[in-house]
């Protein structure tokens, strides 16, 4: 079988997603600055510059609130290239077919005249920058967030800022579910491959994913009760329990004090 058909690359996609979980937990552990916060301090300070970016109304200042965000994610370790690939690209393209229309039906000084009765205005233009700009902060700021914390310590911050036990109890086995359900896909496809002798055809190759992702669904059932069984055996309640509880020190209120400083300073000048 060619390593450059269907089934090898589903394969080698499994791997990717578990190889990129791997790098974020190391990442997360590393001692690099957003890491060096306790998780309660990074959730509310990704909050208030999420706040003050929502917020905010002049496109200078949004700007600079998104380069505050990208130098964050540097300071973090965070690839510039993973963030470009992950986030940006992907909002840029999502968020631009929403705020395409907002440049011709926004009145104002007209900038660009197409033949017929569409141009573009400044202030369409201005309103549909400040969209794209918004939601790819917001989205810079939650990824950093989210490659710099561990996951048990996200969930751990996040229960103790208030957040229901039940939507973190859904949270966490939504997460160890999904890796497991990766790997038993990645068995069932590793094992249909190493049976197979000679090459297949597209439609054959479709087939059989078709199948495997219908034996996947029927075993998604057992796979669950089965993650919930498991994380009741080794003392799971409802809450996320460290090893190694995190106390706020003077850097943790330092560092909030001032997050906190910046964000209502963003909101007043961005009035």
């Amino acid at each position: 079988m060619s390593r450059n058909s269907f089934l090898f690359s589903t394969i080698r996609s499994f791997n990717d997603a578990v190889a990129r979980s791997l790098v974020s937990e190391r990442l997360s552990t590393a001692p690099y600055l957003l890491q060096q916060f306790d998780p309660r301090v990074r959730l509310i300070s990704i909050f208030l510059l999420i706040l003050a970016t929502v917020f905010c109304r002049r496109l200078s200042i949004l700007t600079f609130v998104f380069a505050l965000s990208v130098m964050l994610a540097i300071a973090s370790h965070v690839s510039v290239w993973s963030l470009v690939k992950r986030v940006w690209v992907i909002v840029f393209v999502f968020t631009g077919l929403i705020a395409l229309p907002a440049l011709f039906t926004t009145s104002g000084e007209i900038l660009v005249h197409f033949p017929g009765s569409l141009s573009i205005t400044r202030q369409g233009l201005r309103t549909a920058l400040m969209l794209v700009l918004r939601v790819e902060t917001t989205a810079t700021l939650t990824t950093t967030l989210v490659l710099c914390t561990a996951w048990n310590r996200l969930l751990r911050g996040l229960r103790s800022l208030g957040i229901p036990s039940e939507l973190i109890v859904i949270a966490a086995m939504t997460h160890r579910y999904i890796f497991l359900l990766i790997e038993t896909a990645n068995q069932m496809f590793e094992s249909r491959v190493s049976r197979t002798v000679g090459v297949l055809g597209w439609r054959q190759e479709r087939s059989i994913t078709t199948q495997s992702a219908a034996v996947l669904l029927s075993k998604s059932m057992d796979l669950s009760h089965e993650v919930y069984l498991a994380m009741l055996a080794r003392g799971f309640r409802g809450d996320i329990r460290l090893l190694g509880e995190q106390r706020l020190r003077v850097w943790d209120c330092l560092g909030l004090i001032s997050i906190g400083a910046l964000a209502a300073l963003v909101i007043w000048v961005g009035r």
